[in-house]
């Protein structure tokens, strides 16, 4: 598995709560949930990074 880094993230209020709202919808747990979201975004930008230890 990748090593993760922890870094600090200020989200709107009402964002986050849509993220949480989802995130539990998926059964996920709300950092799960932003990490499949960034990683969706990059798949589909075709920015995934090519070497994914």
């Amino acid at each position: 598995m990748a090593k993760k880094k922890a870094f600090a993230l200020r989200v709107n209020e009402d964002m986050m709560k849509a993220i949480e709202k989802w995130a539990a919808d998926e059964f996920r747990s709300t950092n799960g949930q932003i990490e499949w979201m960034l990683h969706d975004a990059l798949k589909r930008a075709k920015r995934l990074p090519k070497n994914r230890n």
